[in-house]
């Protein structure tokens, strides 16, 4: 029986995806790109790379201030990074878009008795704004973030404030809920922790190392918790 469950947030329980997508879209038609679509694939890809320096301990902040004005530079028009991500920042804090389901799956858990934690990377206050404007900040009895904390899953380092705050966690009586394989699933792995793998698009895993489990749907997550 489980005691712990910690979540992370993004494309997880909240959707990420749609509210970066509109944000990046409406940055891209405000600085006068033609072909927004093919903007928004630069920026995706660009951002991809930045997140995985982040989640092998580089500079997160200044990272995040280049990753505009790289992107830009490749559609040849040139703009302050630093100004555009902190307009985007403003947007990602009022995205309050839920994946269908995220909350009765919380609902449930807690009537059941689990403790749940947020365990994220991300910038902090845009991440508690989330939760907050999301109203799925009420199932959570502590939020734990990589920006406050000041190291990015899957570094073990991560985790250690909840060791820390919660010495009774054992692999058998914690578990670790993500989508990503590279950030949460082996950063759960690194610390003995149980996991399970969200990965409702069916994305076929090509890492060296397995999840403890794998589920497509949040009935399947209710069903190993509870």
């Amino acid at each position: 029986m489980f005691k712990y469950a910690i979540f992370d947030l993004d494309d997880t329980l909240l959707d990420f995806y749609r509210g970066e997508v509109e944000g990046v879209r409406r940055l891209m038609k405000e600085q006068g790109v033609q072909d927004i679509e093919h903007g928004l694939q630069v920026y995706l890809s660009i951002n991809k790379h930045v997140w995985e320096q982040i989640e092998q301990g580089h500079p997160s902040q200044k990272l995040l201030d280049t990753r505009f004005s790289i992107a830009f530079s490749k559609l040849e028009i040139t703009v302050d990074g630093k100004e555009l991500e902190a307009q985007y920042r403003n947007i990602l804090n009022h995205n309050f878009y839920t994946i269908d389901g995220s909350e009765q799956l919380l609902q449930d858990l807690k009537s059941a008795g689990l403790k749940l934690f947020v365990g994220t990377n991300g910038v902090k206050r845009t991440q508690l704004d989330r939760l907050d404007g999301s109203h799925l900040g009420q199932y959570f009895d502590d939020c734990f973030i990589s920006d406050d904390i000041g190291f990015t899953k899957p570094d073990k380092r991560f985790f250690s404030p909840i060791f820390k705050r919660y010495k009774d966690i054992t692999y058998q009586n914690t578990i670790m809920i993500g989508d990503s394989l590279k950030s949460d699933i082996l950063g759960a792995n690194e610390v003995g922790l149980q996991n399970i793998w969200f990965n409702p698009h069916q994305i076929v895993n090509n890492m060296d190392f397995k999840p403890t489990y794998e589920v497509q749907t949040y009935q399947q997550v209710e069903n190993i918790l509870i």
